[in-house]
C-alpha cells in the first residue's frame, strides 16, 4: 500500500473497498485497492485527495476516484484499463496505473465536482414511504425532491415496483424496481403524483451525452442490472423532462414552502442519500423550514417529509417519514445505500 490514500480520513479508499466487497462488489473493491497503491502514479489527484478540505467520506470521494476510472473504461482509454473492465484480465494494479499516469488531469477534474449517482432503485423506498403516508383521506402528492441530480426519481409514478408482496407504479414501464424485500408488507395505497419538482447545485439533464455518461460511470461495473435500469430511467426522463432547478437546497425549499398549496393535496417533500454533502447550518435551515411549514398543514393540506439517509454515525441507511398536522416521526426500513434492499419495521403510524 502506499502512504498516500492512507492519510485521508484512516485510508478512505481501503474502507470504501470493504464496503463494496460486503454489498457483493468485488470487482468495485478491487478497483480502489489498486487506486490505493498506484495513486502516485496521479500525483494532481493525490495532492487534491491529501488537501480534501472537507470529510472525504461525506463527499464519497473514493467513489469519485472509482467513477472517473469507469468513465474512462467505457471511453476505452485506456484501451489496457477498457480490457480490465471487459473481464479480458485482472492486472488491476497494472491497469490502473496506467490510466492515473495519462489521465491525471482527467481524474482530478472528475472528483472536484460531486457525486451524481441519481440511484433509481432508492424510489421503490421512496414509494413505499408514499403509501404509508396516514392521509385523513385518499389525495394527490406535490413531490418536491432536494438534491435530484437529473431528476430521475421525480419520475417515480413512471417505474413499475415489487415491494414485497405489494405491486405499484406503471406495471408496463421498463424500468422496474424489486429490492429484496424483509420484514412485513407496506401499506397498499395508491400514489398519485400531480405535480414534481426538484432542485441540485449542479442538475444534470438526461438528454445530453456528457451528463448521461457522468450518471452511467457512477453505477457500479459489476452491477449491469443497475446500469440497465439507469439507462431506462434516462430514456424516460427524455421523453417525460424532469422539472429541476439550480440552487442550494435550502434556500430553493424554503421558497416552495411558502408557495399556495392547493387544497385536497399533500406536500411531499422527499431527498435520499443527501443531507451527508450539506454543511450543519444547511440541514438546520432545512429542518427549520420543514418545522415551520408543518405549523401550517391541515388535514386538508398535509405535508411529509420522506428521507432516505445515512443515521448520523453512518451505521445504517434509514427511511424516516415525518408528517404534518401532527408532527409525528417514525423510521419505516433499515436500507441498503442503493436500495438493493429494504428491512420494512413495521412502525405504528397512528
Amino acid at each position: 500500500m502506499n502512504g498516500l490514500a492512507a492519510s485521508v480520513d484512516e485510508n478512505e479508499f481501503l474502507k470504501q473497498a470493504r464496503r463494496c466487497r460486503s454489498m457483493g462488489s468485488s470487482f468495485v473493491a478491487s478497483v480502489l485497492e489498486a487506486a490505493d497503491r498506484q495513486l502516485a502514479q496521479a500525483p494532481v489527484t493525490a495532492q487534491m485527495i491529501h488537501q480534501w478540505p472537507g470529510d472525504p467520506a461525506a463527499a464519497a470521494l473514493a467513489m469519485r476516484v472509482n467513477a472517473a476510472l469507469h468513465a474512462l473504461a467505457r471511453r476505452a482509454t485506456p484501451e489496457n484499463l477498457a480490457s480490465l473492465y471487459s473481464g479480458e484480465h485482472n492486472d488491476f494494479d497494472g491497469a490502473i496505473a496506467e490510466a492515473f499516469a495519462q489521465q491525471d488531469a482527467f481524474i482530478a477534474g472528475w472528483i472536484s465536482t460531486p457525486t451524481q449517482t441519481n440511484e433509481v432503485a432508492r424510489a421503490g423506498a421512496i414509494m413505499s414511504a408514499l403509501m404509508a403516508a396516514p392521509l385523513a383521506r385518499p389525495m394527490p402528492f406535490e413531490l418536491l425532491e432536494v438534491g435530484s441530480s437529473c431528476g430521475l426519481n421525480l419520475n417515480l409514478a413512471r417505474y413499475a415496483y415489487k415491494l414485497g408482496p405489494v405491486s405499484a407504479g406503471d406495471p408496463l414501464s421498463a424500468v422496474r424496481i424489486e429490492p429484496r424485500w424483509r420484514g412485513l408488507a407496506p401499506r397498499l395505497s395508491p400514489v398519485s403524483i400531480i405535480a414534481a419538482r426538484g432542485v441540485d447545485l449542479q442538475p444534470l439533464n438526461a438528454s445530453h451525452a456528457r451528463d448521461r455518461e457522468r450518471l452511467l460511470a457512477f453505477a457500479w461495473a459489476d452491477q449491469p442490472a443497475r446500469s440497465k435500469r439507469l439507462d431506462e430511467a434516462l430514456k424516460i426522463a427524455v421523453e417525460h423532462p424532469p422539472r429541476v432547478d439550480c440552487g442550494d437546497a435550502a434556500t430553493w425549499l424554503a421558497r416552495r414552502m411558502v408557495e399556495p398549496q392547493r387544497s385536497g393535496t399533500c406536500r411531499a417533500v422527499v431527498h435520499s442519500m443527501v443531507l451527508q454533502y450539506l454543511h450543519e447550518h444547511e440541514r438546520e435551515d432545512i429542518a427549520a423550514t420543514m418545522a415551520a411549514a408543518g405549523a401550517r398543514a391541515t388535514d386538508d393540506r398535509p405535508l411529509v417529509w420522506v428521507s432516505f439517509e445515512w443515521t448520523t454515525d453512518r451505521r445504517e441507511v434509514q427511511l424516516r417519514l415525518t408528517w404534518w398536522p401532527t408532527g409525528t416521526s417514525v423510521v419505516l426500513a433499515r436500507c441498503d445505500p442503493y436500495g438493493d434492499w429494504l428491512e420494512w419495521l413495521g412502525a405504528s403510524l397512528n
